[in-house]
């Protein structure tokens, strides 16, 4: 089951049960994701639909978005509206593969740069794009580039 059926099946469930939080979360995500195939025909894409793996970028830039949210929020003294942001977050993330740690991170960073054979900085290009092609959505990509940094440097 695509992700895009898998929101609506829950979309559906949310509404039979009542769940407010979830169903206003779902729709923020199912528009997230017709804005984004809008975008990508106008840009010349053939495709309607992108792939799931293009969804999980967009669920992991929402994540981050929720993320600075809870810190400005709780800066201005606004603690429901934080606990309203960790509740949308919560959901966007049952979607999510499993994040790994910081140390499986290290562990698959080091292995793809013993497969590239990356040597140096300069091609710090090539492993970030192995990353994000083999594990989208379940690495922070701007916490694993200063961890290839580290390690090609």
């Amino acid at each position: 089951m695509s992700l895009r059926d898998q929101l609506n099946a829950d979309l559906k469930d949310a509404m039979k049960a009542g769940e407010k939080r979830k169903l206003a979360t779902i729709r923020l995500m199912n528009a997230a994701i017709k804005d984004k195939d809008i975008n990508a025909r106008t840009e010349g894409h053939d495709s309607e639909k992108l792939p799931d793996s293009a969804l999980l970028d967009l669920f992991a830039k929402m994540v981050k978005q929720r993320q600075d949210s809870i810190a400005a929020y709780e800066q201005g003294g606004r603690p429901e509206l934080a606990q309203q942001e960790r509740e949308e977050m919560a959901v966007i993330q049952s979607y999510m593969p499993k994040q790994l740690s910081e140390d499986e991170t290290k562990e698959v960073i080091k292995g793809i740069i013993a497969a590239l054979g990356a040597a140096s900085v300069k091609d710090m290009g090539k492993v970030m794009a192995e990353l994000k092609a083999g594990y989208s959505g379940q690495i922070d990509m701007g916490k694993a580039g200063g961890v290839v940094k580290g390690l090609l440097g």
